[in-house]
């Protein structure tokens, strides 16, 4: 699944293309892709006419900010969903589902070979809040000045879970996934069977710095390449060359030379070193 870094790349091609653009209409080719509202056309009336004034990223939501009067258009990629800008008479991918048409035989495609992804269309009188019920149980993004240090403190200390699988809880940090997860813990050099009462302040601390780090590096990169991961241009991201420890069990350690081990934690793979993060 696409995590941060990935969406926030596609949230940034996505402000680079379509800002600005009118979507002159659409075309549904899966209904249950379509969130919000119920009926299929109105959620392509509701869009029609409107402008992109700005693309934004909630976790790993994309919410563009239409012109005056016509609200928003929500997306989530889920696994496999990818947002492509495309001519219109490029052929359509096998797993397309949904086309939003601008002019100039320029188009948005949402491609999603799981049909996880979901769209929503969000009227002017309403906030995304209220209409996407995901959005709203959003924790503190990395990024924002709410994710101190003594927040994570306070959210982890009475957790009687592995720190591997509360980072995965969108609720605590929106926008972390298996793999940065696994980054962050192995730079902070935390063992990710390591319960969450049993971190100190300092660990917490370097724990926060390493998210952070590891998710602007990735960022950078223009994200991880999964199998169905593209950029709204196509482009594969470069991080996974890179990565410390995820995918790489097996491999030896960066750092020490530790053969990288791989456990199941909550139904999750779970890569590691077993000497930097004993």
């Amino acid at each position: 699944m696409p995590e941060l870094p990935e969406v926030e790349t596609v949230k940034r091609g996505l402000n680079q293309l379509t800002q600005n653009q009118q979507i002159e209409g659409g075309d549904v080719l899966l209904a249950r892709t379509i969130a919000h509202p119920s009926s299929i056309n109105d959620f392509l009336a509701g869009l029609k006419g409107s402008k992109i004034i700005q693309w934004h990223r909630k976790g790993k939501y994309l919410l563009a900010e239409l012109s005056p009067g016509f609200g928003w258009l929500g997306v989530h990629l889920r696994m496999t969903g990818q947002l492509l800008w495309l001519q219109q008479d490029e052929p359509l991918q096998k797993h397309t589902r949904v086309r939003l048409f601008f002019a100039e035989n320029q188009e948005l495609r949402f491609v999603d070979q799981r049909t996880f992804g979901k769209m929503w269309w969000i009227p002017a009188n309403e906030t995304p809040e209220s209409i996407i019920s995901g959005v709203k149980k959003l924790g503190p993004d990395p990024f924002e000045p709410e994710f101190t240090v003594e927040y994570l403190a306070e959210k982890l200390k009475n957790r009687r879970r592995s720190i591997k699988t509360a980072l995965l809880d969108q609720e605590l940090i929106a926008g972390i996934g298996n793999i940065y997860a696994d980054e962050a813990l192995f730079l902070s050099k935390i063992n990710p069977t390591t319960l969450c009462t049993a971190l100190s302040k300092e660990q917490i601390s370097r724990l926060r710095e390493a998210i952070i780090q590891v998710l602007q590096t990735s960022i950078e990169a223009g994200g991880t390449t999964f199998s169905n991961f593209l950029n709204v241009q196509g482009i594969n991201g470069n991080y996974g060359g890179v990565a410390w420890v995820y995918n790489r069990n097996g491999k030896p350690c960066k750092i020490c030379g530790t053969v990288l081990g791989r456990i199941k934690l909550a139904g999750r793979s779970s890569h590691f070193c077993p000497q930097c993060q004993s």
